[in-house]
């Protein structure tokens, strides 16, 4: 069978990402966002990086092991979290983001939904802004997001975290959420954000069932037609544990798999907790053509 490089598959996937000071260059493998939760109650790692020193320790290893982002987060959006005030998410993540900016050049993403720590986390060296309400949750962030000219991350959410995984319903959920993150780039675009500062996510695990997140999982490749980078972040989320039939069962090997199947499919962010494992893994699959058929490389 002949083979067929991503290009030649999927004519129309993004190549670069603007961010506030520089420009992500996309090949043939994704970079991986590695996860930075300074929090106690995060679904996975909530309170093992809850101290301000921990978290930055975390997140160097994490560039040791191959992140090529770190993704800041003071607030968890697990099903069911509560939000928490403006202050102690500002006193969780600011000190994160400003020593990091100071000693790493690998560029740092803020997970939040509030304009006010958005712009607090820019001015401390932040690069990304990475909303899991799609921009929508508060009404001053698209100012905020503009303004500051960070690249932007906007994701799918049905419902919040409160009520998302109460009954979610689609008609079509690969087809619903390309019609949702279409309405949110040309929505993005027309409040003056430059088109390419955009990156777009679909939200595995926020509003979807077990059979929609697999479903998901396996569409990715319809959004690259929105001419955008696409970040999904599957990384050791419940349909894993569904799927493995073990709900206490270690996530990260079942990662890893959803990882290569997303690389397979041209996504070029993958937000992960294991870095090792995956950058491993991604390296292994690169190597053997896993990716179109054809043999190459990554660099360490």
């Amino acid at each position: 069978m002949p083979h067929e490089e991503l290009s030649a598959r999927f004519p129309t996937r993004a190549l670069t990402w603007k961010l506030r000071s520089r420009t992500l260059t996309f090949d043939r493998t994704p970079l991986l966002m590695a996860i930075v939760n300074v929090t106690p109650d995060s679904f996975s790692d909530g309170g093992n990086f809850f101290d301000p020193m921990q978290a930055v320790e975390h997140a160097l290893r994490c560039v040791d092991e191959g992140a090529a982002i770190l993704d800041i987060g003071g607030e968890s959006t697990r099903p069911y979290s509560e939000p928490i005030d403006v202050s102690e998410e500002l006193r969780r993540v600011i000190p994160v983001i400003r020593h990091l900016s100071e000693v790493t050049n690998v560029p740092i993403s803020i997970d939040t939904s509030k304009a006010v720590v958005a712009k607090e986390a820019i001015a401390a060296g932040a690069e990304i802004i990475n909303d899991v309400t799609g921009l929508c949750g508060d009404p001053r962030m698209i100012d905020v997001a503009r303004d500051c000219g960070a690249g932007v991350c906007a994701m799918h959410m049905q419902g919040t975290p409160q009520t998302m995984q109460d009954d979610p319903q689609y008609v079509d959920v690969v087809e619903d959420i390309f019609a949702y993150l279409t309405a949110r780039r040309d929505a993005l675009i027309a409040a003056g954000i430059e088109q390419t500062r955009i990156c777009l996510d679909p939200g595995v695990g926020f509003g979807k069932t077990h059979q929609h997140n697999l479903d998901l999982m396996a569409g990715c490749g319809r959004y690259h037609e929105l001419e955008r980078p696409l970040l999904v972040g599957h990384s050791r989320k419940g349909f894993i544990g569904k799927l493995l039939e073990d709900k206490e069962i270690a996530r990260a090997y079942g990662s890893v798999g959803g990882t290569l199947a997303l690389a397979r499919l041209g996504v070029q962010v993958i937000r992960v907790h294991d870095v090792r494992a995956n950058f491993e893994a991604l390296r292994l699959f690169v190597a053997c053509g896993g990716v179109d058929g054809v043999a190459g490389e990554i660099s360490s």
